[in-house]
């Protein structure tokens, strides 16, 4: 993880830029190199499953940066209640439109939390027969953790502190930012 660096003035809900931009595209040019190893030899088009919303930006750029055959589509899953906190329970929003059945799957998420969402989405996809079900978070916060995952490729590992940026919001703001940002705790 890079140094803290001091943010511009944008807001009073923003406390340090955790990882910049030029950081953030090296990274997401390191896990695209090995997807692109890890998949050379591939019959079919992989297929990268981004999980709404947050995911997009990550799954743009890395997406861009592959070079083997691969197809995009999108799942929305909600798992937070209204204050933002993790409840536990995954529905289901927004269902992939490929057939996954005997496909590689790469689901790309942008932060591994409670990892209940993406558990769900592991199960999910092996009943339905897909050939492989792999990770990609952008983020990781070990220390929320309530279930056990294996992530198949990660960016950045973070402290348990609300972030923005890349992505990932608070409320809807912020998911533009080019780089991550802690917030302030929200009151």
């Amino acid at each position: 993880m890079t140094k803290a660096l001091t943010l511009p003035p944008l807001t009073e809900e923003l406390a340090q830029v955790l990882i910049d931009a030029a950081t953030i595209d090296r990274r997401v040019t390191e896990i695209a190199d090995q997807i692109n190893h890890d998949y050379k030899d591939i019959k079919e088009p992989l297929i990268l499953v981004g999980v709404l919303k947050g995911s997009f930006i990550f799954l743009s750029d890395l997406c861009r940066k592959l070079t083997i055959p691969h197809i995009v589509d999108f799942i929305a899953i909600s798992s937070y209640g209204r204050g933002g906190d993790v409840q536990g329970n995954v529905r289901l929003l927004m269902d992939v439109r490929e057939d996954i059945a005997e496909k590689d799957v790469l689901i790309v998420e942008d932060i591994l939390d409670s990892g209940n969402t993406l558990k769900y989405l592991q199960r999910n996809f092996a009943t339905r027969a897909a050939r492989s079900v792999k990770i990609a978070s952008f983020l990781d916060k070990p220390e929320r953790h309530k279930v056990d995952l294996k992530l198949d490729y990660m960016g950045f590992t973070i402290p348990d502190v609300w972030v923005v940026g890349y992505g990932l919001d608070y409320k809807e703001k912020y998911r533009t930012l080019p780089y991550i940002a802690e917030m302030y705790p929200v009151k």
